[in-house]
């Protein structure tokens, strides 16, 4: 798993499988975003303004 977040559009990236795969997007709601794989596999999650979703001191330790 490999956590990204970049602070200039406050947007959380979270990758649970590692590689490129082709995916769809299933959209949560307006600031949570699932990316799906072959199989149903669930390859990403995306969170958009981040510190709003998930409070101000809760985003994650972040790996680059």
């Amino acid at each position: 798993m490999k956590i990204s977040y970049d602070s200039e559009i406050d947007a959380l990236y979270i990758r649970l499988v590692e590689g490129k795969h082709q995916c769809r997007t299933f959209q949560l709601n307006d600031e949570i975003a699932l990316n799906i794989g072959e199989n149903e596999l669930l390859v990403g999650i995306e969170v958009l303004d981040a510190t709003q979703v998930l409070g101000s001191g809760n985003i994650p330790n972040v790996v680059k």
